[in-house]
């Protein structure tokens, strides 16, 4: 495979990696859409995390890479094969699945071979995208070009976790859960509203107009294009860090402790902001507990849920059309102490060392 620019090499843009490492720590958050023109690493930074993420627990010759510790999640065919004993483990790396802009439903979900089953009596299914990306991370280029029911689709099994097909009264089901991350150029048109929201993160991102920044891209560029394996040596100390960060964050995000004035407090500010539904809350309260657990910690605080709802928010804003999109986390701290003055329910807050030392005892 070609060599893959090393993620922590890239210059800038920390509210996009910071958008695509939560979604690492915890897929179920619904994925990020990274809108931005041209020449933004948008596509690097996708390709970079898959290649940095932890190595993934399997079952052998498993066909849709099931976890052999969660039954519950099991596809058709190793509910089946459990019947005859226990089932062995494997290791993979995770797969980095891009899902081309012509893409048709069938190739995405997959299919079932009506003919097969009717004429032999035997269920036969070919897997289709969204089995190569389970457990891995899919790429979605200018996902604004993408068929809309294929983008429900996608957006479908990211929330549920599960892929379901069901033809002529024979179903086969399989887990799909994967980190979805989509790309594209505001100036080739937008999504439609309702899939817009659908996308638990939305970033905005701009070419640096830093001209130191801009000087450190073109040099970690050439260097790269000069000798890839020189420099990704150069950075894999910080690679490796970065992995086993979010794979101690995997193994506490699920622990991570809310209380009702946490839940009070993101409910007030999504309404304070005027976000329709109730997407925005539940995205916000994941990724805050992604966010904590990645920092090392078992609670959330506020400060987690303001760089929650910082991703969550913008795109579920409704906005004038010369409005800038994005939402300043100065704006959202100020909501967020205002909120807590109302409702009086900054006591008995922990602090986020005693998180951590509480964490520490826990790994202990």
């Amino acid at each position: 495979m070609p060599p893959i620019f090393p993620f922590t090499a890239i210059v800038g843009q920390e509210r996009m990696k910071r958008a695509l490492i939560l979604n690492a720590v915890n897929p179920r958050i619904g994925g990020v859409l990274i809108r931005g023109e041209r020449g933004t690493a948008k596509s690097t930074a996708a390709r970079a995390l898959a290649a940095l993420l932890p190595e993934v627990r399997v079952v052998k010759d498993c066909r849709f890479g099931c976890d052999p510790d969660q039954p519950t999640q099991w596809c058709t065919e190793c509910h089946e094969r459990a019947t005859n004993g226990s089932l062995p483990a494997a290791a993979k790396r995770t797969s980095f699945i891009n899902l081309p802009v012509s893409a048709t439903e069938d190739r995405v979900v997959g299919t079932l071979d009506i003919e097969r089953a009717i004429q032999k009596g035997e269920r036969h299914f070919e897997p289709g995208v969204l089995a190569a990306a389970n457990r891995g991370l899919l790429y979605v280029d200018e996902v604004n070009l993408l068929d809309d029911h294929v983008v429900d689709v996608l957006l479908d099994s990211a929330a549920m976790g599960i892929n379901v097909v069901e033809r002529e009264g024979i179903s086969f089901s399989h887990p799909a859960r994967f980190i979805l991350v989509g790309t594209m150029n505001p100036e080739e048109g937008d999504l439609r509203p309702q899939l817009l929201d659908r996308f638990a993160f939305a970033v905005e991102i701009h070419g640096l107009t830093n001209p130191v920044d801009r000087v450190a891209i073109m040099e970690r560029n050439l260097r790269f294009e000069a000798d890839p394996d020189s420099f990704s040596a150069e950075w894999q100390s910080k690679e490796k860090e970065l992995t086993e960060e979010i794979e101690a964050a995997r193994k506490i995000v699920e622990k991570v402790t809310y209380s009702q004035r946490d839940l009070q407090s993101i409910a007030a500010l999504t309404t304070s902001m005027g976000v329709d539904g109730h997407r925005a809350d539940l995205v916000i309260l994941r990724a805050a507990r992604a966010q904590a657990a990645f920092m090392g910690r078992i609670a959330i605080t506020d400060e987690d849920i303001v760089l929650a709802a910082e991703l969550a928010l913008p795109h579920r804003i409704k906005h004038g059309p010369f409005q800038k999109t994005e939402v300043s986390v100065y704006d959202l701290q100020e909501r967020m102490e205002q909120i807590r003055d109302d409702t009086g329910a900054t006591e008995g807050k922990p602090t986020p060392s005693e998180d951590k030392s509480a964490v520490k005892k826990n790994r202990a």
